[in-house]
């Protein structure tokens, strides 16, 4: 399902913009980030070059925030991008609060938890180095997770696609996930890394989301929804 584009691209693309588009010999445009009202961090994994000199297909592989809050003109857009496979990523617990894509029926649709050890960023001391830290998390996810993990990616590889894979605001499980897809296509590490910094666009957003849903509460940890380089 992950293909590879057939254009090979003669100038470097300058992955750490926030609109890096490119257009492809029909004529298509694609954006790295994909607009919607709710959602803050949905992206097109395609125009990433391989060490091989190809390069990955636009309009096949997504990642997102929490797919629960498509609704209205977003679940339109949505559907747009003719998403056929989705897999999300969240504890059966948080698809229970916060609600799973809308009609998941209408799709291949999978929910893989690959987190066993659920922690709150928001209430992480602040003197906490937030880089060691979640390395540290990654880690475990990578430990406890493996079975999971796994199911992901098989199903990221054989499932009809276009495909989509998500957790509530697309940036550790999400990029995690993303690491691991970018790298089985033989992306270069410095383009990775870019990839996962993206979500700083985001973070503005997912930090006022949080606040909406958490009136009363005090963000402790100031690095919440960060995902600078380390």
């Amino acid at each position: 399902m992950i293909a590879y584009a057939t254009e090979q691209r003669a100038e470097e693309q300058q992955l750490t913009q926030a609109q890096h588009t490119e257009t492809v010999p029909d004529g298509h445009r694609h954006r790295r980030h994909v607009p919607f009202d709710r959602l803050h961090n949905f992206r097109d994994l395609g125009g990433y070059r391989t060490a091989g000199g190809r390069t990955v297909a636009w309009g096949r592989l997504y990642r997102a925030d929490s797919l629960g809050k498509l609704r209205g003109a977003d679940w339109e857009r949505f559907l747009g991008l003719g998403v056929r496979t989705v897999v999300d990523l969240r504890y059966p617990w948080e698809i229970e609060a916060k609600g799973r894509i809308p009609e998941p029926d209408r799709f291949t649709y999978a929910n893989h938890s690959i987190e066993h050890r659920p922690y709150d960023q928001s209430a992480i001391d602040p003197d906490v180095d937030p880089w060691r830290y979640l390395a540290d998390r990654f880690a475990e996810v990578a430990e406890d997770g493996a079975a999971e993990i796994r199911q992901v990616l098989e199903l990221l590889a054989e499932g009809p696609g276009p495909a989509v894979f998500h957790c509530t605001s697309g940036k550790d499980r999400t990029g995690l996930i993303a690491a691991l897809v970018l790298t089985l296509l033989e992306v270069p590490e410095e383009q990775i890394l870019a990839d996962f910094a993206l979500t700083e666009l985001a973070t503005a957003r997912l930090l006022a989301d949080w606040h909406e849903a958490n009136p009363g509460r005090t963000m402790r940890w100031p690095s919440y929804g960060r995902a600078r380089r380390p």
